[in-house]
């Protein structure tokens, strides 16, 4: 029966694109006290399948669910290969640390081209990290909004493209770190 609840909220979730209130989870399961949905979200809690950031509002942690991870592809040349259910994996777990702290934002330009970052894709971005040297980063600089690999060299901070037709960014006034890049996401 749990497994039905969370298919019930993950729906409403993916429509919403939120975590449905207490009042709407009852609606929504069927529950007429807000106390049995009190003890559900406990349960859920329990699972990892949501948890209360701090302020108390729920968030999804694994609300994709679990996918197979077959084992290995070659890049390189052609190898034999045969498919075997190597482990599971919930990609809200692998990609995000800080669910509060993790946004998505759209790609617009080729600046990261030879990064790999193309106009259109979808990057995942954690605030609140301290960026390391050549990580990629969103970033304020003078007033404009940018995403660069961040670096440090002889003791100057500057923001560099992955392009060659882009140069250097050497803050005039201000440069403000917002967020670390944690993942890139094409959908092909």
């Amino acid at each position: 029966m749990i497994e039905k609840y969370k298919e019930k909220i993950s729906s409403f979730y993916k429509r919403k694109k939120r975590m449905p209130s207490y009042r709407e989870m009852g609606t929504l399961l069927g529950f007429s006290s807000t106390n049995a949905v009190y003890k559900l979200v406990n349960k859920l809690q329990s699972e990892h399948f949501l948890k209360k950031d701090t302020s108390g509002k729920l968030i999804p942690m694994n609300i994709f669910g679990e996918i197979k991870v077959l084992g290995l592809v070659e890049a390189g040349f052609p190898s034999s290969a045969e498919e075997e259910l190597a482990d599971t994996m919930s990609l809200d777990e692998y990609l995000i640390e800080n669910k509060e702290a993790t946004f998505l934002l759209k790609v617009k330009g080729d600046s990261m081209i030879d990064a790999g970052i193309r106009d259109g894709d979808m990057v995942l971005a954690e605030r609140g990290k301290e960026p390391k040297d050549r990580q990629i980063v969103i970033a304020e600089v003078d007033g404009q909004w940018t995403m660069k690999f961040f670096r440090k060299y002889n003791g100057k901070i500057f923001l560099e493209a992955a392009n060659k037709k882009f140069k250097d960014i050497y803050p005039k006034e201000e440069l403000n770190i917002a967020a670390v890049v944690r993942a890139v996401i094409r959908k092909y």
